[in-house]
């Protein structure tokens, strides 16, 4: 079974993710910004590449709303969730429309 990815900077976001997937018999992926996240999809073949994406939408070195953007580009079916801790509408309506 493909990995979940899951981008976020908070260290025990990630952590209560990771568990609660794996408890559920679901593996995933841990990044911590954007970037890696890109990195990885270059090199990520058709068995390894992510089967969902969880991605905050704040974090150093770039933003989750980008991210969802590149994704998009080389991932168009993939299946993208954007979580935040912030009530901003104007991220949530970019989010939904991406």
């Amino acid at each position: 079974m493909k990995p979940i990815w899951i981008v976020d900077d908070d260290q025990s976001i990630r952590f209560v993710l990771e568990k609660a997937l794996l408890r559920e018999g679901l593996p995933t992926r841990s990044f911590t910004n954007p970037r890696e996240v890109l990195s990885a999809l270059e090199v990520a073949t058709e068995e390894d590449g992510p089967q969902i994406l969880v991605s905050d939408i704040r974090m150093p070195g770039g933003s989750g709303l980008d991210l969802l953007e590149k994704v998009k580009e080389k991932l168009p079916g993939l299946p993208v969730i954007i979580m935040t801790a912030f009530s901003d509408l104007d991220s949530a309506v970019s989010a939904f429309q991406g």
